[in-house]
């Protein structure tokens, strides 16, 4: 596996970066500056691994190596040995260390054992083996990772690779795992495929775990953790989704997660709400002289905000948020009928006159009042507020 801030196309990678350590590329899209010994972004591997002038020589067996193969002979505790298996040829590709035949033979025969001891009890499918690795996997190791955990690593998530210890998310932590891929068999699809699909689905289900973006430190960025060629034969098939702090060194402080496990129904249902118009705001055309394409995101705008009117006025809301949330929905009623006439414009010059107001209408601003009377974040996004009067992107988190 390996990891690669949020909401952005990722960054390409470096050629000295060693396979398996992808970082998700900052929102900005700018390019990593040249003179970051770690590619100017979390989540890349440190320079010195392959350095200028090629590898460095091995200097020691790694011990991790020498214990998976110890416990494949001996065919004890086979789900530990794999793990210790594919931990070792990590660490040995990471560190430059010796031991990668050891730790190849203690995995391979400890996936024998392992997959006899699961033949014997009939659950021969290749999910249930997997699960049994992960069962099996150290405290210390990523594999043992679930969404909701929060961890430390000794490199923080600089360079992380895949020593990872649970902490309490009260605590200080490096990282917060968001999301878990599950993965199709078939053959390895290769890094650059399982880094686009990791960006995809990462960012996909980021909302689900975070619904209130405005509760997202900025400073917050995405990673992911993804499997290796060699994990890839034993089984693993799961990308690990991370929230860590853009630099990769710095640590989160409290937990990240806002969704239904943390807030009250009030707050789930406007969240809920807002997540329509946002869903609908992220389909604007990437062209802008694309007045059919515009139009027709337009009509859709007018038809979310229908939608979140609606949402907004059918339920039943605490006395104090009573009047804010009424009123803001009386202004996205308005905002409705801009949008309508921009999706009826024939013009640009039209167009862009019903739109700008249409914006004007739905600054996230506009809702900050609702949102403090449900307790909710009420600072908008720096991104946001970086875009002026008139966005022209759809990421207008409201």
């Amino acid at each position: 596996m390996s990891i690669p801030p949020p909401y952005g196309p990722p960054h390409p990678h470096g050629p000295q970066d060693p396979p398996g350590q992808y970082p998700a590329g900052p929102h900005q899209g700018a390019q990593p500056p040249p003179q970051y010994p770690y590619g100017g972004q979390p989540g890349f591997a440190p320079y010195g691994l392959y350095g200028p002038y090629g590898p460095r020589p091995p200097v020691a067996v790694n011990g991790v190596a020498i214990a998976a193969l110890v416990l494949g002979i001996l065919c004890f505790l086979p789900a530990v040995g794999l793990v210790l298996g594919l931990i070792a040829l990590r660490q040995i590709k990471r560190r430059g260390e010796r031991g990668r035949g050891m730790a190849v033979a203690g995995a391979v025969l400890s996936s024998v054992g392992l997959a006899l001891w699961t033949l014997m009890l009939a659950t021969g499918a290749a999910a249930d083996f997997w699960e049994g690795v992960k069962d099996g996997a150290r405290a210390e190791s990523v594999l043992a990772l679930r969404e909701g955990d929060c961890f430390n690593s000794p490199t923080g998530l600089e360079g992380w690779a895949d020593e990872a210890t649970k902490v309490p998310c009260a605590r200080e932590h490096d990282g917060e795992v968001f999301a878990l891929v599950d993965l199709p068999g078939g053959a390895y699809p290769g890094e650059d495929s399982l880094t686009g699909t990791a960006d995809d689905r990462c960012y996909d289900l980021l909302d689900g775990y975070v619904m209130d973006r405005w509760a997202l430190p900025d400073t917050v960025d995405v990673y992911y953790y993804l499997p290796t060629a060699e994990s890839w034969r034993f089984g693993d098939r799961g990308i690990t989704c991370v929230l860590g702090e853009r630099d990769g060194r710095s640590r989160i402080t409290g937990p990240l997660r806002r969704d239904e496990t943390t807030l009250d129904e009030h707050q789930v249902a406007y969240l809920e709400a807002a997540a329509v118009l946002n869903a609908a705001l992220d389909e604007v055309p990437e062209e802008e002289d694309d007045l059919p394409g515009h139009t027709a995101w337009a009509e859709g705008v007018a038809t979310a905000l229908a939608e979140q009117t609606r949402m907004l006025r059918a339920h039943e809301w605490p006395a104090a948020a009573g009047k804010p949330v009424g009123d803001l929905a009386d202004g996205l009623a308005e905002a409705e009928k801009v949008w309508a006439k921009a999706a009826a414009a024939t013009d640009e010059d039209t167009y862009f006159e019903y739109s700008d107001q249409g914006l004007t209408l739905i600054d996230p601003k506009e809702s900050v009042t609702a949102r403090e009377a449900l307790g909710l974040a009420t600072s908008p996004p720096r991104y946001e507020e970086e875009w002026g009067d008139a966005p022209e992107s759809g990421e207008m988190k409201v």
